[in-house]
């Protein structure tokens, strides 16, 4: 918490006179509340951490363009606002202690390939967070960055902090991580900038890989949707291909103990570090969706195919994409970073995180969300299936990708073959 000691009221000096366990009280009483304020606080991870946060005593502000779709708990407010817009954002960060900017775009599906939108938030929105942050005087700044800051398609097996540098920014295949790198980078240099009026801004950032939990709405949704439209009927990669997830309740712990350790009180630990955060665990993709699949009531993906296949079939499917954009949307079944995701391991230790920030991720099961997922969905009307045609145009890059492989047309990336 923010090292801020509030001037003697006349209650408390008629208090110093009374009874030890009164004064204690009254002191207690008045002790101010850590104020913090959450970007991107409308998403599932920034609703999630503003709530936690609000449960431990803080007074939390939610700051999104979109209002969260869950209630919002006692002692939080929402704030509508862009992080592009400097006045809201220097309007909003009055009295703040604490920011967790965890606002970010194009993770996933066709945002991927909206550039300008995902330059401007996750690095124009980034520089404009920073620079609040200095003339508000907020103390204490964390960002939500990502393991894609490092990785690009090159194998990493069990990286840390020290042995992995960034991936190049000009070899990114995807805008979110090259933006997501810069941002992330843009948020340690910032750390120790003096403020007016003197204190020091300290930052550090949190490298998560997905996200899975109870209502989580990105990753668990959109692989279910495609199980459901028989897109998924295929598998690719090696089996013993692995990766980390991150439960959102082990995400917010790891905020939490970060803020605590930008503190005085913590020796400013965290002041200028990154941290990977993930359950401790690494698995294969396909394996560790077998429960969705199970629940959904269809078998696991059974064909294989080469995974050179897919990644020609998702540059296609990115093509079409960007060249169809002006008359329809043709959302992309996979992109070039998803298939690199899928296919290459990449996975993290968490010893640093364990070691300064005391990080102690709990044990959760993916077949439990699965099953929360089902259950929360089986409620809801059931909608048609896909129509034919867009089956037949999510089909048709793979079909074009098997096609132009076959005649030689276009070189592969010699990881992929």
């Amino acid at each position: 918490m923010k090292a801020n000691t509030a001037a003697s009221s006349p209650e408390a000096c008629r208090a110093a006179g009374q009874a030890p366990q009164l004064k204690t009280q009254a002191t207690h009483m008045q002790a101010p509340r850590q104020k913090v304020l959450v970007t991107g606080g409308g998403g599932y991870l920034g609703f999630s951490l503003g709530s936690s946060l609000a449960k431990s005593g803080s007074s939390v502000l939610l700051l999104d363009l979109r209002r969260p779709q869950w209630e919002l708990s006692p002692g939080t407010e929402f704030i509508q606002a862009d992080v592009r817009d400097e006045e809201a954002l220097y309007r909003a960060f009055e009295g703040v202690d604490c920011v967790f900017h965890v606002a970010s775009y194009g993770m996933s599906g066709a945002e991927k390939l909206q550039k300008e939108q995902i330059e401007s938030i996750n690095v124009g929105g980034t520089k404009l967070v920073i620079s609040v942050c200095v003339r508000r005087r907020v103390p204490r700044l964390i960002y939500t960055s990502t393991v894609n800051v490092v990785f690009g398609g090159k194998p990493i097996e069990q990286g840390d902090e020290d042995s992995v540098p960034y991936f190049p920014l000009e070899k990114h295949t995807d805008h979110y991580s090259r933006t997501k790198a810069i941002a992330d980078q843009l948020t340690l240099m910032a750390n120790g900038t003096p403020l007016p009026g003197g204190g020091t801004l300290r930052t550090c950032v949190l490298r998560p890989p997905g996200i899975y939990g109870p209502e989580e709405q990105r990753h668990l949704p959109r692989v279910a949707s495609h199980i459901k439209k028989r897109l998924f009927m295929f598998r690719f990669g090696d089996c013993r291909t692995r990766m980390n997830w991150v439960h959102v309740r082990n995400l917010v712990q790891a905020h939490v103990l970060a803020a605590e350790a930008l503190t005085a009180a913590k020796g400013y630990v965290a002041s200028g570090q990154a941290y990977y955060i993930n359950d401790g665990e690494s698995v294969n993709l396909f394996e560790w969706m077998a429960p969705l699949f199970e629940k959904l009531g269809y078998s696991k993906p059974w064909i294989q195919v080469p995974t050179s296949w897919v990644y020609l079939s998702a540059s296609v499917m990115e093509y079409l994409h960007l060249a169809l954009r002006p008359i329809c949307s043709v959302p992309p079944l996979l992109t070039r970073s998803e298939v690199h995701s899928v296919a290459v391991t990449h996975t993290f230790q968490i010893a640093k995180a364990r070691a300064q920030l005391g990080y102690a991720p709990d044990k959760f099961r993916f077949t439990d969300v699965v099953e929360q997922y089902v259950r929360s969905t089986s409620q809801r009307p059931c909608g048609c299936t896909a129509p034919t045609l867009l089956r037949l145009l999510l089909g048709l890059p793979l079909l074009l990708g098997l096609l132009a492989l076959a005649l030689h047309l276009l070189g592969l990336p010699r990881s992929f073959v």
